[in-house]
């Protein structure tokens, strides 16, 4: 790690440009921020109450959404704090450590929504043997396994790409430190870590993305063969909302990630990034809520009746 001594630190650049917008950034940000943290928070609770949420696919929602308020926490509140402040430098070790856990927290949302897949697919085109196999042991099984999977894979990638030259400008062109930009500044041959990154993604990203449009392509299949239209229409408004949730978040990682080097542009990499970092998860818990009936029903119980209509 040597190396790194070339420079000790990076200054994050991120809306600097329009300074006039600041204070309007900073309230729409911590107004998106504080949707995220009581909308998921809600979700916990619920889930966590009410014995009738008491099953699987609860079970794992009620990770994700865990999951999602330590992933929009990684990146938001160093986004509010640089924007009341003019010095705006992170140190290439706290730099690091956030694109770690960015990285790996990221990584487990994947594998979290291929669960929630799996939990679907096994529920609809197995419906008799749900109960047998979506058992306690399994559903914990599962959940540790997506939240502890991602941790090896990034502890080694965010070595290799701290432990490039970084030897010109500091100024990084982003609001948190991601892997495009951080890459830009290096100097030296950055091929086999661009390799790397795709080899990263291709394991935490599109191999996720294409089980979970393998189950869905049965799941719809499934649906298609019920003889009621309300089981199906049943069965289609469970699987939505997990479907929408799906595209927005990998559809822009992979724009994000999979993208030659050469075809970022400053603005869309910034736009993607707010995208899955700020309004996906503030989406999120509206989706699930609004779509499913069952969780509409515990929160007309739970929350006061001028709250929930």
């Amino acid at each position: 790690m040597q190396n790194l001594t070339m420079l000790v630190e990076f200054i994050l650049f991120g809306f600097s440009d329009v300074p006039d917008l600041q204070g309007f950034l900073f309230g729409v940000f911590l107004i998106m921020y504080v949707i995220i943290l009581m909308g998921n928070g809600l979700i916990i609770i619920i889930t966590n109450v009410y014995p009738s949420l008491h099953t699987p696919m609860y079970f794992f929602l009620r990770n994700f959404s865990s999951l999602e308020i330590c992933y929009v926490s990684v990146t938001v509140p160093r986004l509010l704090i640089d924007l009341c402040r003019q010095k705006r430098n992170i140190s290439f070790l706290t730099c690091a450590v956030q694109m770690y856990f960015f990285l790996v927290l990221g990584a487990t949302e994947c594998f979290i929504l291929m669960a929630m897949a799996y939990d679907r697919y096994v529920a609809i085109c197995n419906p008799l043997l749900y109960p047998l196999i979506m058992n306690n042991r399994l559903c914990s099984q599962l959940a540790a396994g997506c939240w502890i999977s991602g941790i090896p894979v990034h502890i080694g990638f965010t070595y290799q790409l701290f432990s490039l030259p970084f030897c010109g400008s500091n100024l990084l062109n982003h609001f948190f430190c991601d892997i495009p930009p951080v890459l830009e500044l290096a100097c030296g041959d950055t091929f086999m870590t661009q390799i790397l990154t795709y080899m990263v993604a291709v394991l935490v990203v599109n191999i996720p993305f294409m089980l979970i449009l393998g189950s869905y392509v049965n799941i719809i299949s499934t649906i298609l063969k019920l003889p009621s239209a309300t089981g199906r229409a049943k069965a289609f408004s469970t699987c939505s909302s997990h479907l929408m949730v799906v595209a927005l978040f990998f559809g822009s990682g992979i724009i994000t990630y999979m993208r030659p080097k050469s075809s970022h542009l400053k603005g869309m990499d910034k736009f993607l990034s707010l995208f899955y970092t700020i309004v996906t998860p503030m989406l999120n818990p509206i989706i699930y809520c609004l779509r499913n009936k069952d969780v509409m029903v515990a929160l007309r119980k739970f929350l006061p009746k001028w709250i929930v209509l």
